[in-house]
Protein backbone atom coordinates (compact mmCIF):
# COMPACT_ATOMS: atom_id res chain seq x y z
CA UNK A 1 0.00 0.00 0.00
CA UNK A 2 1.19 3.47 -0.84
CA UNK A 3 0.09 5.35 2.28
CA UNK A 4 -2.09 5.21 5.36
CA UNK A 5 -2.36 8.97 5.90
CA UNK A 6 -5.61 10.57 4.81
CA UNK A 7 -5.33 13.52 2.44
CA UNK A 8 -7.10 16.72 3.50
CA UNK A 9 -9.81 17.11 0.86
CA UNK A 10 -11.13 20.40 2.22
CA UNK A 11 -10.46 22.52 5.31
CA UNK A 12 -14.07 22.60 6.39
CA UNK A 13 -17.17 20.44 6.29
CA UNK A 14 -19.19 19.36 3.29
CA UNK A 15 -22.64 20.57 4.37
CA UNK A 16 -25.53 19.00 2.50
CA UNK A 17 -28.96 17.50 2.65
CA UNK A 18 -28.90 13.68 2.56
CA UNK A 19 -31.66 11.25 1.67
CA UNK A 20 -32.78 8.23 3.65
CA UNK A 21 -30.21 5.79 2.22
CA UNK A 22 -26.70 4.44 2.67
CA UNK A 23 -23.60 6.47 1.79
CA UNK A 24 -19.92 5.53 1.57
CA UNK A 25 -17.95 8.45 3.01
CA UNK A 26 -14.44 8.88 1.61
CA UNK A 27 -11.99 8.48 4.51
CA UNK A 28 -8.79 8.65 2.44
CA UNK A 29 -9.37 12.12 0.94
CA UNK A 30 -8.45 11.01 -2.58
CA UNK A 31 -11.93 10.64 -4.11
CA UNK A 32 -12.85 12.91 -7.00
CA UNK A 33 -16.45 12.65 -5.76
CA UNK A 34 -16.00 14.24 -2.29
CA UNK A 35 -17.25 13.63 0.29
CA UNK A 36 -18.17 10.23 -1.10
CA UNK A 37 -16.00 7.26 -2.03
CA UNK A 38 -15.07 6.59 -5.65
CA UNK A 39 -12.67 3.70 -4.99
CA UNK A 40 -9.50 5.82 -4.89
CA UNK A 41 -8.71 4.37 -1.43
CA UNK A 42 -7.53 1.16 -3.10
CA UNK A 43 -3.97 2.55 -3.19
CA UNK A 44 -4.09 3.02 0.61
CA UNK A 45 -4.86 1.04 3.75
CA UNK A 46 -7.87 3.31 4.39
CA UNK A 47 -11.43 2.10 3.88
CA UNK A 48 -14.56 4.23 3.41
CA UNK A 49 -17.03 4.59 6.28
CA UNK A 50 -20.52 3.34 5.51
CA UNK A 51 -23.23 5.59 6.95
CA UNK A 52 -26.95 4.81 6.84
CA UNK A 53 -29.62 7.45 7.34
CA UNK A 54 -33.17 6.41 8.25
CA UNK A 55 -34.55 9.77 7.19
CA UNK A 56 -33.54 12.81 5.15
CA UNK A 57 -31.64 15.49 7.05
CA UNK A 58 -28.82 18.02 6.81
CA UNK A 59 -25.34 16.80 7.72
CA UNK A 60 -21.81 18.19 7.88
CA UNK A 61 -19.46 15.55 6.48
CA UNK A 62 -15.84 15.88 7.59
CA UNK A 63 -13.72 17.42 4.84
CA UNK A 64 -10.30 17.24 6.51
CA UNK A 65 -10.57 13.45 7.14
CA UNK A 66 -9.13 13.84 10.68
CA UNK A 67 -12.32 14.31 12.71
CA UNK A 68 -12.72 12.42 15.96
CA UNK A 69 -16.38 11.86 15.01
CA UNK A 70 -15.91 10.47 11.49
CA UNK A 71 -17.66 10.70 9.13
CA UNK A 72 -19.00 13.94 10.61
CA UNK A 73 -17.20 17.23 11.16
CA UNK A 74 -16.11 18.06 14.72
CA UNK A 75 -14.06 21.18 13.94
CA UNK A 76 -10.69 19.39 13.70
CA UNK A 77 -10.10 21.11 10.33
CA UNK A 78 -9.17 24.24 12.30
CA UNK A 79 -6.11 22.38 13.65
CA UNK A 80 -4.80 20.52 10.58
Amino acid sequence: MATTDPKVAQRGPFKMQVEAKTYAWCACGRSENQPFCDGSHKITDIKPIIQRFAEAREVSWCGCKHSGTKPFCDGTHRKV
